[in-house]
Parts: C-alpha cells; sequence; structure tokens
C-alpha cells in the first residue's frame, strides 16, 4: 500500500501550532528562572533591610545590651513587624548566641548556630544565608546590632529575619500558572489565526496539493509543447504569464521577456474584450505581415476576471488545410459520378436483356468492356503511381457522366511518386486543372479533355488541354490569383491553389492557347524537393 501523503494543511497548521508551543514553552522556562531569581533576590534584600531596621530601634539595643529577654513592648513590635514584611521568623541573639527574642515565644533561651552569621558578628556587616529553620529551609538576612562606647562602636548581638523557601517558590509557581493560562489565551488565537491561514492557502491553490500543482504543471508544459496553435496567457493588466513555443516561432518573441500583449499582437485589442460579455469567435489580425485567426476566453474565477487566453493559427495554414478538405470532398464526389455512371450502364444493360435485345445488349458490354479494359490497361500498365492511377479513375467516371470525351494519351508514363510528393498535391494540381477543362467544354459541340503525364528526366509533367473557347491574353495576368473569376462569386480559388501547391513542390505552371481553339496548361514539377 502506498504511504499517505501528509497535506498542505495539516503541515502548515502543525508548523503553527509546533512553532507557537515551543516559543511559549521556551519563554516560560525563561519567565520562571528570571522570576524565582528575582524573588530570592526581593526575599534577601528585604529580611536585610528589616533587619537592620530592628537593629537600629534603641529599645531593642537598650534590651540585648541588658539581656532582657521578656521585655513584652519589644516582643510586639517584633511579631508586628514579622506581619508587615511577611516572614517565617524574627530573631534577636547576643553575641553568645543565645536568643532573647524571638516571633515564637519557645524558642526564647536557646542557643543558635552563629556560623552562618559569623561575618556580622565579627566586621559589622549585613549578611545574606541559607539554612534550616525548625525543618523548614530559610533565606535569612542579618545585621549587628551596635553600642556606643566612647568614640567606639561594639557589636553586641544581631538581628536575623527568615523568609521560607517554599513560601518563595510558592510564589513564583502561582505567577507560572497565571503565566500559563494568559499562554493559553495566546495560543487559542494563535490557533485559530493559523487554521484561517491554511484554509486561505487552500482556496489560493484550488484545494490542490503540491505535488498535485507540480504534477499539473509538467502536464501543462507537456500540452503547451505538443500543441501546433500558439497559445499566449496574460492577466487583467495586459501583461504575458505564459507563452508556449509555437506563438514564440510564430510572432518571432522571447517569452523569457514578458511583454504587454498589445505589444505583440498590437492589431487585436485584446484588453477590451475583457469587459465584454460574450467574444466573437476567429478573430483575425496582422503581425510581421502575416494574418492569424484569433480565439479567446476570459479566465474568470468566482465571477471575477483575472485575464485571458488566447489561441491563434496563422490563417495560411488554415487555408490550406480548408483547401485540402475541398479537393478531397472533390475528390470523393468523382467517385460517386463514376460510380453513378457505372449504375446507369448496368440499368441500361437489364433493360435491354428484358426486351430481349441481346445483340445489342452483348455489344454495349462488348464497347463498355473495351473502353475500360483500355483505360485499365493505360493506367495499370503505364501509370504505375496508385495515387494518380485513384485519382484519374475518378476523373473518368466524372466524365462520362458530364458526357465529355475525357482522353488520356497513350505516350503517358509515371512511376511512383516521390515520398515528399502527397496525394492531396495531385489532387490539387490534376483535380483542379482537369474540371476547369470540363467546364471550359460543356458548353461545346466537341467536349474533348486530353491528359499527358510523363516522368521521363528530372520533372513530372502534367499537360491538360481543352477544346474550350481558350484564355483571353487580358486574363492571364489575374489568372492565378485568388477569388479572381469570371464565372461569379465564390469561385476564383482553384487554380490560386494549384499555384500554392506547386510553389511548395518548387515546381511551376506554363498557360497557351491552341490554335484550333481551346487552353493548354502544362505543369512542371521537380523530382527532387527544394533543397536538393
Amino acid at each position: 500500500m502506498s504511504k499517505k501523503k501528509v497535506t498542505l494543511q495539516t503541515k502548515i497548521l502543525g508548523l503553527i501550532i509546533g512553532l507557537l508551543l515551543f516559543v511559549i514553552a521556551l519563554l516560560t522556562v525563561c519567565f520562571g528562572f528570571l522570576q524565582t531569581s528575582e524573588r530570592q533576590r526581593q526575599a534577601e534584600q528585604l529580611a536585610v533591610q528589616t533587619a537592620r531596621t530592628i537593629s537600629y530601634m534603641p529599645p531593642i539595643k537598650t534590651s540585648v545590651a541588658t539581656s532582657k529577654a521578656s521585655h513584652h513592648q519589644e516582643q510586639a513590635v517584633l511579631e508586628q513587624m514579622k506581619d508587615q514584611v511577611s516572614a517565617h521568623a524574627i530573631l534577636i541573639t547576643n553575641r553568645k548566641g543565645e536568643v532573647l527574642f524571638h516571633t515564637y515565644h519557645g524558642h526564647v533561651g536557646r542557643t543558635v548556630n552563629l556560623s552562618e552569621g559569623r561575618s556580622t558578628l565579627l566586621f559589622g556587616g549585613t549578611s545574606i544565608s541559607t539554612g534550616d529553620s525548625d525543618g523548614e529551609t530559610v533565606v535569612r538576612g542579618s545585621a549587628p546590632i551596635m553600642k556606643e562606647t566612647g568614640q567606639h562602636e561594639e557589636i553586641i548581638g544581631t538581628v536575623s529575619v527568615e523568609f521560607l523557601k517554599k513560601e518563595i517558590d510558592q510564589a513564583t509557581a502561582h505567577q507560572l500558572l497565571t503565566l500559563s493560562y494568559m499562554a493559553l489565551l495566546v495560543l487559542l488565537p494563535g490557533i485559530f489565526g493559523a487554521i484561517f491561514l491554511t484554509r486561505s492557502i487552500r482556496k489560493d491553490t484550488l484545494g490542490l496539493e503540491p505535488h498535485e500543482i507540480a504534477s499539473l504543471y509538467r502536464e501543462r508544459e507537456a500540452m503547451l509543447l505538443a500543441i501546433k496553435e500558439g497559445i499566449i496567457a496574460f492577466d487583467r493588466k495586459g501583461t504575458m504569464t505564459m507563452m508556449n513555443t509555437s506563438a514564440e516561432q510564430m510572432l518571432q518573441v522571447s517569452k523569457d521577456n514578458p511583454l504587454h500583449i498589445d505589444q505583440v499582437l498590437p492589431k487585436a485589442n485584446l484588453l477590451s474584450y475583457l469587459t465584454l460579455e460574450t467574444i466573437e469567435s476567429n478573430l483575425e489580425t496582422v503581425v510581421n505581415d502575416k494574418t492569424f485567426v484569433l480565439n479567446m476566453k476570459k479566465v474568470v474565477q468566482d465571477n471575477r476576471v483575472f485575464g485571458g487566453i488566447v489561441s491563434f493559427r496563422e490563417k495560411t495554414e488554415l487555408t490550406k488545410l480548408l483547401d485540402t478538405l475541398t479537393e478531397v470532398s472533390q475528390y470523393s464526389e468523382d467517385l460517386r459520378a463514376q460510380t453513378h455512371e457505372f449504375s446507369n450502364k448496368l440499368y441500361a444493360i437489364l433493360g435491354l436483356l428484358e426486351l430481349n435485345q441481346f445483340d445489342e445488349a452483348i455489344d454495349l458490354i462488348k464497347e463498355e468492356y473495351t473502353l475500360q479494359n483500355r483505360q485499365h490497361d493505360l493506367l495499370m500498365k503505364q501509370i504505375r503511381s496508385p495515387k494518380i492511377q485513384a485519382i484519374l479513375l475518378g476523373k473518368l467516371g466524372k466524365a462520362s457522366e458530364k458526357k465529355v470525351h475525357f482522353h488520356i494519351d497513350e505516350n503517358s508514363s509515371l512511376e511512383p511518386l516521390p515520398p515528399h510528393m502527397s496525394l492531396s498535391h495531385f489532387i490539387t494540381i490534376i483535380g483542379n486543372l482537369v474540371d476547369n477543362a470540363f467546364e471550359a467544354v460543356l458548353n461545346k459541340e466537341k467536349r474533348e479533355v486530353a491528359l499527358f503525364i510523363t516522368d521521363i528526366g528530372f520533372d513530372i509533367i502534367i499537360e491538360v488541354s481543352d477544346s474550350g473557347e481558350g484564355i483571353n491574353e487580358e486574363k492571364l495576368s489575374h489568372l492565378f490569383t485568388r477569388g479572381h473569376s469570371s464565372k461569379g462569386e465564390g469561385r476564383g480559388y482553384g487554380l490560386a491553389n494549384v499555384k500554392e501547391v506547386l510553389d511548395e513542390l518548387g515546381g511551376w505552371i506554363e498557360v497557351s492557347n491552341q490554335k484550333e481553339g481551346g487552353a493548354i496548361f502544362t505543369v512542371y514539377i521537380p523530382k527532387g524537393t527544394k533543397g536538393e
């Protein structure tokens, strides 16, 4: 089984929540450490300040100097000060370490270890220490009690103020708990914000995962390379965002330099179509003296227009394709005419047989057999190109239907065509020349069309002659112009197509009139390619 991939939404959500938890935990630890140190320092300072204040009180000095441990007034002051600073205990000792005053009466008269406050007794300064008191860890601040003796002062005792270490830790823990609640309040908006962000990103990517986007990108690149039409995408401002290779080649521009769509297709005015409800199909524009046919679609999402995509193709190619389809259609029509004419002859033979006109039926069969056999021998033995055979068979059928005598010269000969010459090339050339010859003799009493074809030498030569009126010399200059015809509108494309095919194959055509009437069209097609 394939391992299920983690979605982008899950990755981003997990990353943001993980970062928030890491930052909150780091800040909490740092704050806890700093707060613990600060509370320890505050407790030590408060213990020292309280001890120093008490040591300056005259009644305390007097009581310590006289070693009176039962003075109720001093005892009350110490208890009041203990309550004010929230201390654990306040005690006063003499130089021997005997407890003279204590906030807990049971401790009066005891002897305490003076090692922790020895610096106070020896040097007369304040001291801070951590020790045990009644089984509890305390922070102790001590200050000396001084007595004036002449010009000097004598240390007669010490005042110690104690704060429980656990109470300091409990106060810090309480603050950390409060901070945790605040961190939770910060974390919740962060989670909601992360969820909103991931949904927004998912909406921007149309619900697609990164691997799906990468796959679509690869498929798009392959598709754009495979499409022969030019494709350009542009945003609402007209800046090109994508161009395929075909578009680069046709317009002779580079996609590496983003251009404005009006610079690439200046006469198309494509930006104006972004505001229209419907866009016409097959718009025409001219670029670099070439005519292109355009089709454009707007890029719309949630009723917002983000830009457009235009596909285009050179009109010349489309025209060639349409002309080829027309010629193939004409070729099919010729084959239909041949079948129709043959069917008519079969029905005629059938009618003669039903009327018992056996001799006439036999004569018709012999005549048709002789004609078909002669044409078949000529086509099959001398015209060895199956492509040309198929075209001429179709034209023979059409000539029979139109009652035109179509004669293929017995001296014609042709080997199979070179690979670079296709059936459509000769459908265009032979089809148009022969059809024009048929039309030229339709209104004549003498309806004759002759065709000669040979490939002896370096060229393929095709000659089509007719018994019509010939070509007017005034029309010779426009004979191969597209759309020019004396036969009415919608005509004048056949000879123009012939000229274009010959230009493609590197050939040429000659036109002349016969002395007895009629025109001769002679086509020369080199057997080799243009480069050869």
